[in-house]
Formats: C-alpha cells, structure tokens, sequence
C-alpha cells in the first residue's frame, strides 16, 4: 500500500470515563469529541495520508488513543503491554490492522510494560520514557526489539507529565520541542527547542514542513511559523482533558514506505 498510512480509532460511548493522572478531571461532551475527532482525522486525509480505522473497543475509554498500542519502527510493529490493567484490552485490535499492512509483529510480554505514547522517534534515535506507565523491563524489551533494526534507544525519566510524548516532540530537523516545566531533563536531548505553551509542544509531522497541533497554543504557533513551518491546527480540546494530545490519536506508518 504506497503512501503514508496512519491508524485511528474512533472515539467509543465510554470516553468520558477516560484515565487522568497529571490533571484534575474535567467533563468530557463526547459528542464534541466525536466531531473533533472526525476533524482530526480529515486533516491527516487533506495532507496525504491514508487512514484505517482501528476496530472500536467500546467498553475501553481510552482506546481512541491508539499510539498508545502499538510502536512500529521500519517494519516492525511492537504491540504495547499498557502499564494501566484496563488499557490492555484494547491491543489486539491493533494486532490486527498492523498485520493487515504487512508489518511483522512482535510484542512487550510481561512483566514489562510500555506505553506507545512513550515513544519519541528521531531518525534512527528512539527515545523512551520511563515513568509512570512504562518500567524498566519494557524498555528493555523495547530495545531488544528496534536495536536489531539499527535503532539507538535512549531511555529518558519522565515524572511530571503522563507519556514521554505529553511532555516533548520533534520537528522535521530533529530539534525537540518542550514546554520546559513538564520537561524533566531537556539536556537529553541534543537539541532542544523550548515553547511557551504546555499544548505547543505537540506536533505530528505531515510532511512537507507541515506541523500538526493542538489548536490551544498560538504563541507556540507562531513560533514554529516564524521558523519556516506551516502549522496545520485542529480543536482537541476534548481529548486534552483525558491527557491527550494530537500525537496519541493515531499510529503513524511512514517508516514502511520511505
């Protein structure tokens, strides 16, 4: 299948009973999130990706946060082993969309855990935190898995935030990006860029120098335009309330095709 693929996973009934562990909780108007969600997704189809939809896990709140299943570096798809009990339902529907793109799989056993939101790839380096939802025999495992693949992990402590990914990202140079009070140690990373917002420092990569982020950073925003980007910005204020951001709500599968 040529092009960029990405997988999503539609919001289920039971969202807003979604984890939180950073934030107080906050309702959550599911039917807002749907629409969002719908607009997500539109905006990964309008820049060139295609899209899969997961298989719905309706008894699972947090299942439309489907990074957080799988991990796919080249080829390789690494299914999860959430570090929450009741997140580990939703991996193998995710299993099966993997294979179905013709990745081969393998996956974290126990007793290690992972989360894929705590994944940050940047070129060949694969940073993975260690914190709340992934211990030290997942990132081992993790390790096991990509270094074969000439991937360079990079294990890095994560304290204040929910995922690694919660805290940084990375621009299409490399450069990672962090709101610096969520950020436990920023010298990790070789270069590091620092934004004004806690939401700016999400972006997914959709190619092109196109960035795309939550739409509650505008001086983030700017930022990132001042430096030759093009922010494509989208509402999900919803998810934001769950811990989510803009990364979390789908796998995205380049490494396949390029």
């Amino acid at each position: 299948m040529p092009g960029k693929q990405a997988l999503v996973r539609r919001p289920g009934p039971r969202l807003a009973d979604g984890l939180v562990t950073h934030i107080d909780r906050r309702p959550v108007d599911p039917a807002l999130a749907l629409r969002q969600w719908e607009a997500y997704v539109q905006a990964l189809r309008d820049h060139g990706w295609r899209t899969t939809e997961v298989a719905p896990a309706d008894d699972c709140p947090d299942a439309v946060f489907v990074e957080d299943a799988v991990v796919v570096f080249r080829n390789v798809a690494l299914l999860a082993r959430p570090g929450a009990d009741q997140r580990r339902s939703e991996v193998p529907d995710a299993r099966a969309a993997v294979e179905a793109l013709g990745c081969s799989v393998n996956e974290i056993r126990s007793p290690g855990t992972l989360d894929g939101g705590d994944v940050l790839k940047v070129g060949d380096t694969v940073y993975v935190g260690r914190g709340g939802r992934t211990n030290a025999e997942g990132v081992r495992q993790l390790r096991s898995a990509f270094e074969p693949l000439g991937a360079r992990v990079v294990a890095v402590p994560v304290t204040r935030v929910l995922h690694l990914k919660s805290a940084v990202t990375a621009l299409p140079d490399g450069t990672v990006i962090g709101y610096p009070p969520l950020v436990d140690d920023p010298s990790v990373f070789p270069r590091f860029l620092p934004v004004p917002e806690a939401s700016g420092a999400h972006v997914v990569l959709l190619g092109g120098g196109r960035l795309l982020m939550a739409a509650g950073a505008p001086r983030s925003e700017a930022l990132l335009a001042d430096l030759g980007y093009q922010p494509v910005v989208v509402d999900i204020g919803e998810f934001e309330k769950l811990e989510g951001c803009v990364t979390c709500l789908s796998v995205r599968l380049r490494e396949l095709y390029e």
